[in-house]
């Protein structure tokens, strides 16, 4: 391909670039009434990521260690045989097992984390209602005061 060529090939592209292609960001949304409103999440997402992150801590708890005992025993027999064998598979079992906590302690911290996000955010939502009720009840004193 020339030179003249790959120019002609931006030109074209540069020309038919669809208006809906935006790179980087999210289109604007006419009902978002300030900036930074894309990141949305429900009660029901929230939901969803603790349970997810429960179950894989629940699962990974029960089977994350099914080979503990079988790798124990056949590190320690190649050992007692003179094998440098039994040392390796001894030292992987106890990286497995160190990971294997990490992994554990990562997925309830995220379940912990979305139950306290949900209970946080309700509470934030009944704190607002309130706030804006009585503001509403406010205007309402004001409005009767400039109608007499």
């Amino acid at each position: 391909m020339t030179w003249d060529e790959w120019e002609q090939l931006k030109t074209t592209a540069v020309e038919k670039r669809s208006a809906a292609m935006q790179l980087n960001r999210v289109p604007e949304d006419p009902s978002m009434t300030a900036p930074g409103h894309d990141l949305r999440v429900s009660q029901q997402d929230l939901a969803a990521v603790g349970d997810a992150a429960f179950r894989l801590f629940d699962n990974l708890g029960k089977c994350g260690r099914d080979a503990w005992s079988i790798s124990q025993t056949a590190a320690k027999d190649l050992s007692t045989q003179g094998f440098a064998l039994g040392d390796a598979l001894n030292h992987v079992q106890e990286l497995w097992e160190k990971q294997l906590k990490t992994l554990l302690d990562a997925c309830a911290h995220i379940s912990n984390h979305m139950d306290f996000t949900q209970g946080a955010h309700a509470g934030d939502e009944y704190y607002i209602y309130d706030i804006v009720s009585s503001i509403s009840t406010l205007d309402d004193g004001f409005t009767e005061r400039t109608q007499r």
